[in-house]
């Protein structure tokens, strides 16, 4: 195990999963974890080495994010946000601006994320309406951004606007976004009935001037890199949905062996052991369908299909197989000590995540048909 992956393994113990039930059953982020997952240089994982960072490979990602994802699927979630997106503005933007914002995040003293979804625009991307005008040397941005991970403590954003409503994607840009500074409002978080960790929110840009130096990227590229980053977005979902499976099969299995019923162990009965047994053959096809896209990312192939098809069934079977995993407990399973509700509300806000199933099923008919 490397020494990325050691710490994030050591972090786990020490402060995700002490905290994990409480985190839900609160509904907010205990910001404080992600601060200390700073000061073990957690939230520099995806930054380059002159940032002081590690520049982990994409298949290293993934088994961090398991790690984590075990105990906190959402906490996951909320510190790669930050730290993918302080490792964009490190590697794309200019040094004297990246120097404002990426010290900072990587020391946990400022959070954020990519705000592409909107109030009434969500998995459909190329429908947002917030607008960028350019102004001078400038932009101007004036629009809502809604269901933005970390948004309800983060203040560091890469914004997605539109800058020619008849050009659809094509005439999308993306903008980095201070929310220290005028016309930045940020929106009340939403109260979710699960999932309330990843620091759901929105905000709102009126007349929020973006300088020259700021424009992450134009109208064009920026919705090619955008979807290169949904890619990414979704096999890494999945793979957490993977670990969640897999924690709560474990915590049942661990139970089936020392619960007494009838005679004998809950683990000698057929149709216990018939449903394990069912759990972990579709953890093991999701890992599959997730190495698969990840393989294909690594060497920069095209994982639109394959990672749509890990997300799409990840999610769905994570749903399904963390409920048996819960029935194998009965209703010992329904206790705050054990993972099965907290991972289960975690695996509905993962189905909506970086494109719906629905959205998966458009996307892998589109290639199919294409």
């Amino acid at each position: 195990m490397s020494e990325v992956l050691e710490k994030a393994h050591a972090f786990a113990a020490a402060h995700v999963a002490p905290n994990a039930a409480r985190w839900a059953r609160d509904g907010v982020m205990a910001v404080d974890a992600l601060k200390a997952a700073a000061k073990v240089g957690l939230l520099s994982f995806q930054t380059s080495k002159d940032w002081g960072g590690s520049a982990i490979g994409f298949h290293e990602k993934l088994r961090l994010l398991e790690l984590l994802s075990r105990h906190s699927y959402d906490f996951a979630f909320s510190l790669t946000n930050t730290a993918g997106c302080a490792a964009r503005i490190a590697s794309e933007m200019p040094r004297s601006v990246a120097e404002r914002y990426v010290p900072a995040m990587l020391a946990g003293e400022r959070f954020g994320g990519s705000a592409l979804s909107e109030p009434n625009a969500g998995s459909d991307f190329g429908g947002i309406k917030t607008r960028a005008v350019k102004d001078g040397d400038g932009w101007v941005l004036n629009g809502e951004k809604g269901w933005i991970t970390n948004a309800a403590f983060g203040d560091v954003f890469i914004a997605y606007a539109q800058t020619d409503p008849g050009a659809g994607a094509r005439g999308i840009g993306s903008f980095l976004v201070d929310g220290r500074r005028e016309g930045f409002e940020r929106t009340p978080c939403e109260r979710l009935a699960g999932g309330g960790v990843v620091g759901a929110g929105g905000f709102k840009l009126a007349n929020y001037r973006v300088r020259a130096d700021e424009v992450v990227s134009l109208p064009g590229p920026a919705f090619k890199k955008a979807m290169s980053g949904v890619n990414q977005a979704r096999t890494y979902v999945a793979a957490m949905c993977c670990a969640m499976v897999d924690a709560c099969l474990e915590t049942a299995i661990a139970y089936g062996k020392s619960r007494q019923a009838f005679g004998s162990a809950l683990s000698a009965k057929q149709g216990w052991r018939w449903m394990a047994a069912d759990i972990a053959t579709d953890v093991e096809a999701g890992r599959l369908l997730v190495a698969k896209a990840a393989d294909l990312i690594v060497h920069n192939e095209d994982a639109a299909l394959t990672s749509a098809h890990a997300k799409k069934f990840a999610t769905r079977m994570a749903v399904g197989r963390i409920s048996d995993a819960c029935q194998l407990m009965g209703a010992a399973g329904l206790r705050e000590e054990h993972p099965f509700l907290r991972h289960l509300a975690s695996a509905r806000v993962a189905s909506y995540t970086d494109g719906s199933t629905e959205m998966q099923n458009e996307r892998i008919a589109a290639i199919l048909l294409k």
